[in-house]
């Protein structure tokens, strides 16, 4: 029994891909530990089996945006791109919580590619809906509110009502700077709807936060 039993989405490749799979070693990496950086070149095809790598570029004036996050079962793009147009990587991927992920080295992804019809469609498929997702970011950054960016961050990141995150990383995962988040959170703050503690946000009033969330512009 090798490491592809417990993957998501390698259920349907043939015998042959999944010994080349299980052949490699899955490697554990703690929390904040950085998989790459601008510029590095892509070594092989992340698979993760637990944990969340969250993926920021840097503009020149140094300001961050969370592009997206790879967990199990989904793609990093950058990594995709980087195997299949021989492009370095542009952004910075760092594991926000503790990771356990296998590298499938250049080499054998792209022998997969030629001769297992199964990981083709699990790398375009997936390569698919991380395309989607960053569509939808690009969407929200240009056209939603910074009050509706912030009130689904904030649903989305809390356990059990509570966010663990500085006014600084909350901002990189928006796409917006610190000032404007401090200035947002004292009026969610004001209005009842959440409760801020220094490097703590909790959520008192999660159904308006919703609908905050949802709304379009």
């Amino acid at each position: 029994m090798g490491w592809t039993d417990a993957a998501e989405g390698l259920l349907e490749l043939d015998d042959a891909a999944l010994a080349k799979l299980d052949a490699l070693t899955p490697m554990d990496a703690a929390a904040g530990t950085v998989l790459f950086r601008p510029g590095d070149s892509v070594k092989g095809f992340v698979i993760m089996l637990s944990g969340r790598v969250e993926v920021f570029l840097t503009g020149p004036t140094g300001r961050e945006i969370l592009l997206y996050a790879v967990e199990p079962g989904q793609s990093c793009i950058q990594s995709t791109l980087g195997l299949l147009g021989g492009e370095e990587y542009s952004g910075e991927a760092v594991t926000r919580r503790p990771a356990r992920l296998v590298l499938v080295p250049r080499d054998v992804f792209l022998s997969l590619m030629d001769g297992s019809p199964a990981f083709r469609s699990f790398v375009f498929a997936a390569f698919a809906t991380r395309m989607q997702s960053m569509m939808h970011l690009l969407e929200r950054v240009a056209f939603q509110k910074i009050e509706n960016r912030l009130a689904e961050a904030l649903l989305s990141r809390a356990e059990d009502g509570l966010l663990t995150a500085t006014h600084a990383e909350l901002a990189v995962m928006i796409g917006t700077a610190r000032e404007v988040v401090s200035r947002r959170l004292d009026a969610f703050a004001r209005r009842g709807l959440v409760e801020l503690r220094r490097g703590t946000v909790r959520l008192r009033d999660p159904d308006t936060l919703r609908s905050l969330a949802a709304e379009d512009g």
